[in-house]
């Protein structure tokens, strides 16, 4: 056996594996100096195995996942925790066993033990024919070996081989301890070997006597349970262990016993194996799950059942469970579902039914045996072998086929049963019948309705009372005898998703039904007895008006799908979004989508000289264009047509259950897609796929944060306007809500922004990390959970000192930013210098989608940006939270993430007193304190004696509980955090957000969010510096013409006094002056925006001297210097000196939270509160000093865990050397005319240095013009270079919570 040759890691491991819990910390230091053998080493097939676990038996971290499970005696679906690798080496003996039955019908018996105490597992299995030869030598192996010590002790060796030939000996490599037993009845001897320390110490092989009638083999291991991060077998290991027994005897049937623990399974059969599941499913049933079984041939068993609308599988291949199902589940079922589909058709040609509608009722069960079958993974979950492959048949006779006819149809009745039950089915009294007259409240009901001439008559169903109010208006128009009007109360109710009793107490549908004179189960092919022969919808222009359609054509199609094909029986109103008047001719031209105005726009001559109006709602329509609406209808009306089965396929997969399709659509969404405005007819496809699709994004979007600015549209709003009126004094929340709605183009209610802006601003343990805005007021604590907040009108806010930092306003000129209703709103996404969706976190749910990014230590970000700039990997981060005291913990690794164990404080004070001192995230204090008043005993007696006697404030836990000696006893055993709830998790799995481009992405951890920010945030740091060049180069250009303009007044060569501005501008033209047109601001009209030679013009009288000339001329030096620093300066080199100013503002705010910390320790004190353990405070970083060439950077040993309590420090980054800006921007200005007052701007590009103030020399402009763009620079002096910054510290094991909503900053 040659050994395969591996490059090592810089540090030769012992016999570890590379996942996470069996790793040494990686070094920084890199493995220079180190010999060729240290580098290049050989390694076994053993020491491989060890190494690279996932190759070989699956995952070794824990993961959770939805399984069944045999625990108390039944079988019970719930979420289990469990390591794939170490329910894989167990299953590798059953799945032995089980092939053991095919080498011949001669087992007779399974005995399994699963000793939990021991940590010991053993399985026995007994036959009467072949078995494993004792004292055979194999003579085609080198030095002649052993035949049972080759199979048990070598690597690639079996009888069966197939995939790798290790099989059970991957349980011997993962095991402290595997004994190995057989007796060989025939040859009278009895074979036994002990392998140890994970197969890498093997005993002398033992040979004895034995009987003829002991025909054996038997394998006893002991799992090593720290390989997968376990102390104990843990009871979910166990419930699914011992449902792995079940399955191997429900799969070998009764001609084999199986036992565990000592007794029998009281399964024989297939069939007595689907009745537990069955059996589970009836408890929460009034009647028992029929079946039909079926056992097709040798090879193929089957059972199918019905499921609650889903379709669910259980199923085995060679004794193998495929909970994934796969290709022989889909044989089974398609015959199936293809028998359904084609008899129910037949008996009815408008049916319309799917092969997915019948599967969706199915529980199939299939137990198959199938040759070489090949797998998606090693774990197994999913049969991928071609059906053309199986070396088998499995086809189902007619009689099951009938069966499941018969069971299809039973399950047809039992709904119609249940509908009935909730009311749904309308009795003799409140029929839909078609009826001259009906009593519905709001309804204006056209004349001919219910009467000979109504199949001519439309309702028109509006969104809400002054729609309707608009929709009258316009029956002034066309009269009320063929039109009626009824509002609906919002949306309505997606008869897919509700449960029978809401759809029959819902008032809304049975109105509509009312007033259609629509009867449940009536199949209409034409219109002749309904009240109203057409539907038109109308709805305002918005996403939300689109989703109103989208519900009114799903419930039509859910009851009455045939309606749908009737022409013309489904349309709606369309009404403009957009108006544009010509200012000179008064012509109006109306747009019914934003892309159509776009694009006229576009057009040549379009772009001025005229004004627009936005349409958005319905009640910004006055009535003269109601009645305009109503007079070109034809115009405006669009109808709804079916064209084929794809028209119905899309309205189940807008509203369904069924979320997958409906999240592979918006992934495949392409911006700009939108249906054609002036098309009278469209499909119900292109409406879902062109229209209805628009909503979900819209929904996802508001849900679901950037991964670029971390933000949500209403929180990026918010920080827009806060930008946009320089909030750098207090104002009030609502008068501040007022501001943005205003002029931001904000539609949802100012509630909801008042909220985000609240939200925003909370700095309460458990909020935001970094709040952007200030919490001047009440803004909530958690107690809880920031919904005491006080109400907007009484609390302020502005900009908090660090979030311009953040933000910096250099990029605002590079963003793109959005138009919404003719004015300028917020970027598509502000560009932070750190990813700030990693700081304050995110979550939210939408169309399908569930995202949630914890919080993480921006100290840690920091340190991880400055690693990247120098070219060095990052260091994992985990969660973190502000002035948390207790403990995060990786506990288990899932697909796509892992999970964290969130742990509170308490301490046993005595034997009846505990101190409980801090809670886990998302535990609010006065919600804990009404959990503990509501705990009892087993006779219903509180069990805590008194009172709760609790300490807490708001920023820290303190809660003392008095508890009699038996109920201290009892939490004792129980353990106190279980007892006291005093844990909880989170999970990184789900860490969705919308990249750059708006497509949504899943990032699989905080690092990979970090990677894609720092290549997008690298790039617009060098769009910064070339914005900054220009800006620059263009002022000193603006200098050259505003000295030559002085010296030619000065001298008379310019005499531009008594005549009107139109001259003026010709002879500076004629001069060569350069114009500078004003940029436009955003919401900034061109016809504000002044001249362009407004910078010259409006140079005050008394400026036109010489002297001002020279300070021009010297401003025009000055900025010359600052342009060569900027050019020697690097994006990475603007990069850091932005995380300098950044660190000293995360420095402030530690002192802030130290400050507030001890200020209520000392409250707490007075109070007569126990002492609570402080907050330790952050440590200064500690550098391990490296020895490199003078040539290579300097490096740290880093520490790679948040969560670490001896060194709770951030690992120390190098920052390149050279040119640094260590500076802040300022603005100086010297005002000596109110025409003049805007100054260059000012920056930093000389070296860095430890004080800036020190080292820069300010340069004031001269106030020679109006308002217009100089730019204000700041030169700075040269500086003593000074030792390297340290990074940030990390501070104690901290974390707190947010809550799940908008309000919170990036939740």
């Amino acid at each position: 056996m040659l050994p395969q040759k591996l490059a090592t890691m810089a540090t030769k491991l012992p016999l570890e594996s590379s996942n996470n819990a069996n790793v040494a910390k990686p070094r920084a230091a890199a493995a220079a100096g180190k010999t060729i053998e240290e580098n290049y080493q050989t390694k076994s097939q053993r020491e491989e195995i060890l190494l690279r676990p996932d190759t070989y038996i699956g995952s070794i971290e824990k993961h959770t996942q939805s399984l069944w499970v045999y625990e108390n005696d039944e079988m019970n679906y719930r979420p289990v925790t469990y390591a794939p690798g170490l329910y894989k080496i167990f299953d590798e003996i059953l799945v032995n066993a089980a092939d053991n039955i095919q080498r011949g019908p001669s087992m007779d018996s399974v005995e399994v033990v699963i000793n939990v105490e021991e940590n010991l597992i053993s399985v026995c299995v007994c036959n009467t024919g072949d078995r494993v030869p004792v004292e055979e030598i194999h003579q085609e192996e080198e030095g002649d070996i052993d035949v049972s010590d080759m199979i048990f002790g070598r690597l690639l060796t079996s009888s069966n081989y197939d995939d790798n030939g290790y099989g059970l000996k991957l349980t011997s490599i993962f095991s402290t301890k595997f004994v190995i037993e057989t007796a060989d009845g025939k040859r009278l001897k009895k074979y036994e070997q002990v392998f140890e320390n994970n197969m890498g110490k093997k005993s002398e092989l033992v040979i004895t006597n034995c009987k003829q009638s002991e025909n054996w083999t038997k394998v006893t291991f002991k799992p090593d349970l720290t390989k997968f991060n376990m102390t104990e077998l843990e009871s979910d290991v166990v419930a699914l262990m011992n449902k792995r027994v079940f399955d191997i005897a429900g799969c070998l049937g009764k001609s084999v016993k199986v036992e565990l623990n000592g007794k029998p399974i009281p399964v024989n059969s297939f069939t007595d194996y689907v009745d537990l599941y069955l059996n589970a499913a009836n408890k929460s049933r009034t009647e028992p799950l029929p079946r039909m079984t079926e056992k097709v041939n040798d090879r193929w068993e089957i059972c199918v059942s019905l499921s609650d609308g889903q379709f669910q599988q259980v199923s085995f291949v060679n004794s193998i469970p495929t909970i994934k199902g796969g290709t022989h589940v889909d044989y089974v079922t398609s015959q199936i579902t293809n028998y359904i589909v084609g008899i129910v058709n037949k008996k009815s040609k408008t049916a319309n039914v799917k092969s997915h509608n019948v599967k969706n009722h199915l529980w199939v069960f299939v137990n198959a045996l199938i040759d070489n079958p090949a797998f998606d993974s090693q774990t197994k979950e999913t049969l991928t072998l071609r059906l053309s492959s199986f070396k088998s048949e499995c086809k189902l006779s007619k009689d099951i086929l009938k069966n499941v006819e018969n069971l299809l149809s039973w399950a047809d009745i039992k709904q119609s049963e249940d509908l009935k039950k909730s009311g749904l089915k309308l009795s003799q009294k409140k029929s839909g019948a078609k009826r001259k007259r009906v009593k519905v409240e709001k309804l204006l009901d056209a004349q001919e309705a219910g009467g000979e001439n109504s199949m001519d008559c439309t309702l028109i169903l509006t969104e809400g009372d002054s729609a309707k109010s608009l929709a009258v208006v316009g029956l002034s128009v066309v009269s009320q005898k063929y039109y009626g009007v009824f509002p609906l109360g919002g949306k309505l109710l997606n008869v897919r998703k509700a449960d029978m009793s809401k759809i029959g107490r819902n008032k809304e549908i049975e109105n509509l039904k009312t007033i259609l004179g629509l009867e449940e189960n009536m199949k209409y092919e034409n219109v002749n007895s309904l009240r109203y022969g057409h539907i038109r919808i109308m709805t305002d222009q918005d996403h939300d008006g689109s989703h109103i359609k989208g519900l009114i054509i799903n419930f039509f199609y859910y009851y009455w799908p045939w309606l749908l094909k009737v022409p013309s029986f489904i349309g709606e109103i369309r009404t403009p979004i957009v108006k544009a008047t010509n200012i000179e001719t008064k012509k109006v031209l109306s747009f019914y989508s934003i892309p159509e105005l776009e694009d006229w726009q576009k057009r040549p001559g379009n772009a001025t000289g005229w004004t627009t109006k936005y349409y958005k709602g319905l009640g910004r329509s006055n009535d003269n264009e109601g009645k305009e609406y109503f007079r070109n209808l034809s115009l405006h009306e669009k109808v709804f047509v079916w064209e084929d089965e794809q028209d119905g396929e899309a309205i189940e997969l807008a509203f369904s259950k069924e979320t997958e399709a409906r999240k592979k659509l918006l992934s495949n969404y392409v911006l700009g897609t939108h249906l054609d405005p002036r098309e009278p007819k469209v499909t119900y496809s292109d409406f879902v796929n062109k229209e209805l699709i628009l909503f979900f994004r819209a929904q996802l979007q508001r849900s679901i944060a950037s991964m670029v600015d971390g933000l949500k549209p209403s929180q990026r709003k918010i920080l827009f306007c806060a930008f946009k009126k320089n909030l750098v004094e207090e104002i009030k929340v609502a008068q501040f809500v007022g501001y943005v709605s205003e002029n931001s183009a904000y539609h949802h209610g100012e509630q909801n922004l008042s909220s985000t802006t609240i939200g925003m601003a909370q700095d309460y343990y458990g909020g935001n990390i970094i709040n952007l805005l200030k919490p001047n007021g009440q803004f909530g604590t958690r107690a809880s959970g920031g919904k005491d907040a006080a109400s907007a009108k009484y609390i302020y806010t502005e900009l908090s000192p660090v979030t311009r930092i953040l933000f910096p306003k250099d990029d605002d000129v590079l963003l793109d930013y959005l138009n919404e209703e003719g004015i300028t709103v917020e970027p598509i996404w502000y560009m932070p210098i750190i990813p700030h969706v990693l700081v304050n976190g995110s979550e939210g749910v939408g169309s399908g989608w569930k995202t949630f990014i914890p919080n993480y230590n921006p100290k840690e970000i920091v340190a991880n940006i400055r690693r990247r700039i120098n070219g060095e990997p990052v260091v994992p981060m985990d969660p973190w939270y502000r002035g948390f005291k207790g403990t995060i913990e990786k506990t288990a690794s899932i697909e796509g993430g892992c999970t964290y164990t969130i742990t509170g404080l308490c301490e046993e004070v005595d034997d009846t007193t505990i101190s409980i001192t801090e809670l886990p995230i998302r535990r609010w204090t006065d919600d804990y304190k009404q959990f503990l008043l509501s705990l009892k005993t087993d006779n219903g007696a509180p069990f805590l004696q008194d009172v709760v006697r609790s300490y807490s404030d708001t920023s820290s836990v303190s809660f003392v509980l008095k508890l009699s000696e038996e109920n201290m006893l009892e939490a004792r055993e129980e353990g106190f955090l279980e007892k006291f709830k005093l844990t909880t998790t989170i999970s990184t799995s789900n860490m969705y957000l919308f990249d750059k481009e708006g497509v949504l992405q899943k990032y699989e951890s905080p690092e990979q969010i970090l990677e894609a920010f720092f290549h997008l945030r690298l790039e617009y740091y060098q769009k910064r510096k070339d914005s900054m060049l220009e800006s620059l180069k263009l002022e000193v250009l603006k200098l050259k013409n505003k000295v030559n303009f002085i010296r030619g007044v000065v001298k008379g060569e310019i005499n531009l006094v008594g005549r009107d501005k139109a001259d003026q501008v010709i002879e500076l033209k004629q001069r060569k002056f350069t114009p500078f047109p004003r940029k436009l601001m955003p919401g900034e009209s061109e016809e504000s925006s002044g001249s362009e030679y407004d910078y010259l013009l409006k140079i005050g009288f008394e400026s036109f001297n010489e002297k001002t000339a020279k300070e021009l001329l010297s401003d025009h030096d000055k900025i010359i210097e600052a342009i060569k620093g900027l050019e020697n300066q690097t994006p990475r080199d603007l990069w850091l000196r932005d995380l300098d100013s950044f660190d000293k503002e995360l420095d402030e705010l530690d002192k802030a939270q130290l400050g507030r910390g001890a200020a209520m320790e000392t409250i707490r004190a007075s109070s007569g509160a126990p002492v609570k353990a402080k907050e330790q405070a952050p440590k200064e970083p500690v550098a391990k000093k490296t020895t490199k060439k003078a040539s290579e950077s300097e490096t740290t040993e880093a520490s790679y865990s948040a969560m670490d309590t001896d060194n709770n420090v951030v690992a120390e980054v190098v920052k390149p050397k050279g040119r640094q800006g260590g500076a802040e921007k300022k603005a100086v200005a010297a005002k000596e005319d109110e025409m003049l007052d805007l100054p260059l701007a000012q920056y930093n590009f000389g070296s860095a240095a430890a004080d800036s103030s020190k080292a820069t020399e300010t340069l004031k402009a001269i106030d020679v013009d109006d308002d217009d763009d100089d730019v204000v620079v700041e030169v700075a002096a040269p500086a003593k270079k000074e030792g390297r910054k340290p990074a940030a510290s990390k501070e104690d094991k901290t974390t707190s919570s947010s809550e799940e909503k908008e309000a919170g900053c990036g939740k």
